[in-house]
């Protein structure tokens, strides 16, 4: 979809899937995140920070995780057509050193409103076939 484009409301249905992705998680994502969000906390960068305070290691960001998520329905809806966006938080995502957290993203019409002309999104957001982000739904404006 162009950046002008809103998805075409008549072309969708209830449980339709309109996007998937993989997306990897390094620690040098994590380094990156912190600089562009300025969120320093060293749970996301210091394992004996992140162990010290019963976590598993190094965790990624949470609003980077929801990022992910709001990134493979905009990029499916188009850019300015998310009018809503939610998650819950519900499991951390651990980043090894050396090596890569995968986190795979599933959006799926889960609802329609025909008279505002909007689509439901319910996202699957997992890693190592875990859901790590609950009720994480967005709205999309539709043509």
């Amino acid at each position: 979809m162009t950046e002008s484009t809103s998805p075409n409301f008549a072309g969708l249905e209830v449980g339709q899937q309109v996007a998937e992705r993989a997306v990897s998680v390094t620690r040098d994502t994590l380094v990156r995140y912190a600089g562009a969000s300025g969120d320093f906390n060293p749970i996301h960068y210091n394992d004996v920070v992140a162990e010290s305070v019963g976590l598993p290691g190094v965790i990624a960001h949470g609003m980077l995780t929801m990022g992910v998520g709001a990134s493979v329905v905009e990029e499916w809806a188009g850019a300015g057509n998310v009018s809503d966006y939610q998650v819950r938080f519900t499991r951390p995502i651990p980043v090894p050193n050396p090596g890569e957290a995968l986190v795979t993203v599933r959006a799926v019409i889960g609802a329609l409103d025909e008279e505002r002309r909007t689509a439901r999104v319910d996202l699957t957001v997992e890693h190592d076939g875990v859901k790590v982000l609950g009720r994480a739904q967005a709205v999309v404006d539709c043509d």
